[in-house]
């Protein structure tokens, strides 16, 4: 117990030391000077500031003076923004082909030709606390929560703003995807809030941008049948009996109803060896090591979605001592990185609909966004959603473009928000990275998708 007391005021100590924010100049992994400005650092939030949440900002390279700033936000609960940041849209990821050829003591990283900094400021948070390379310099005595995390970022953009006095201008927007589709819209709601009471400073609140999002998770997942069904997965047949004794309820079965059940077992049977985030992608945690050279060494795409590369890369260089030295991590405040905490958490926003009809009343722009072929967040469940607020539709659903490509479909809605889908991408970014930035790259600089 003294040891435990004694370990937590050490890190008391630091923290009272440590920088608000440091500049990265270079990260191991990476030959060379950074092609880009980082900066690393903790915001205190909570009471007596005893929450220490680590961030990533990586300046627009663009026009960072007036490009818009974003606060991106990984789901989970509880996934490190490392994740965004070196797998989605940010402008370093892994060499995979070379990590599984040569192996080595920390993993390389490569520059992307795809990252959102090239016209955007991204601050990557690492939230709730014990995520990532956050931490706590006291015992936890609430346990993590949607509502409370709202609160908590909403206090942690207040605060980094008031020491990047230089960026309180800057259009702002809460990014993410996943999980974060809980968080984002009441983390608007909160800041939106704030604003209105007068806190300072004041944040130049202008939208957000959710990607896949989780809404009503009992809702999303009673859209993967008839979703499993449009994509060929399950037959006719299956799917009629599952909507006959089921009636539309395929989440929460009554263990008495035996037909549904024995319907709904059929399903899980058919999708057991399927890729949830991605049903065009292999499953490659499920093959033989030889299998999986194959598939990453003969498909990139597929290699970005091999969760089990995912985690061993990011866990070799984030756990690498290295790494931590560079990225300024405070020595001694959390033992070994994971990807995805798995920390206790408590949801507590049953549905963030609520959240959405009170931010389109205030007139914040939104670009929701679904890979179509992903099956733990539906774009049939998505697109539900949307048209349960009851805005009129101004730009009707119709392809968008690049290179007289259909890089998938979208629609425009009164509320100043727009939907689109991704053609053949999946629960995140990193599955069609280059389809997204142009959609994004699109929609923040108010052109038509």
């Amino acid at each position: 117990m003294a040891k435990k007391l004694l370990l937590l005021l050490l890190l008391i100590i630091l923290n009272l030391h440590a920088c608000s924010g440091s500049v990265v100049n270079s990260l191991p992994g990476f030959e060379g000077p950074l092609p880009f400005e980082l900066e690393t650092g903790y915001i205190g939030v909570g009471e007596e500031e005893h929450l220490q949440l680590f961030y990533y900002f990586i300046k627009s390279e663009k026009n960072p003076k007036e490009d818009p700033l974003l606060l991106w936000l990984t789901g989970g609960p509880g996934c490190s923004s490392l994740t965004g940041l070196l797998f989605e849209n940010g402008p370093v990821t892994f060499n995979v082909s070379d990590f599984l050829l040569n192996g080595g003591s920390i993993p390389a990283l490569l520059p992307t030709t795809y990252s959102w900094t090239k016209v955007a400021n991204i601050i990557f948070l690492d939230q709730p606390v014990g995520t990532g390379f956050s931490y706590a310099t006291t015992q936890l005595l609430d346990t993590p929560s949607d509502s409370g995390e709202a609160k908590h970022i909403h206090q942690f953009i207040r605060k980094w703003l008031s020491k990047h006095r230089e960026f309180i201008s800057n259009p702002f927007y809460v990014t993410g995807d996943s999980y974060s589709g809980k968080i984002i819209p009441a983390t608007v709601q909160e800041i939106s809030n704030g604003n209105d009471l007068g806190f300072k400073p004041q944040i130049n609140l202008k939208g957000y941008v959710l990607g896949n999002p989780v809404t009503d998770t009992e809702f999303d997942a009673n859209q993967r049948i008839p979703f499993a069904h449009g994509m060929a997965v399950i037959s006719d047949e299956l799917f009629q009996s599952l909507k006959r004794s089921c009636r539309g309820s395929y989440e929460t079965i009554d263990p008495h109803n035996t037909e549904c059940l024995k319907y709904y077992y059929q399903f899980i049977e058919c999708i057991s060896r399927i890729n949830f985030a991605n049903i065009l992608v292999p499953r490659c945690e499920e093959a033989s090591s030889f299998q999986r050279g194959v598939i990453i060494l003969g498909n990139d795409s597929a290699a970005d979605e091999c969760y089990v590369y995912k985690d061993l890369l990011s866990s070799l260089w984030a756990n690498n001592e290295s790494v931590r030295k560079a990225l300024h991590v405070v020595k001694g405040s959390i033992e070994k990185w994971v990807r995805c905490s798995g920390e206790p958490y408590n949801i507590d926003i049953k549905s963030s609909i609520p959240y959405h009809i009170n931010n389109s009343i205030k007139g914040y722009r939104s670009l929701i966004f679904s890979g179509d072929h992903d099956l733990l967040v539906p774009f049939v469940s998505t697109q539900a959603w949307i048209r349960s607020l009851g805005y009129s539709i101004i730009d009707n659903w119709r392809p968008w473009m690049i290179h007289n490509q259909i890089a998938g479909y979208t629609k425009t809605y009164a509320n100043n928000m727009t939907y689109a889908t991704v053609k053949g991408g999946g629960h995140t970014v990193e599955f069609k990275p280059n389809e997204s930035f142009l959609m994004f790259q699109r929609w923040i600089s108010g052109q038509p998708l």
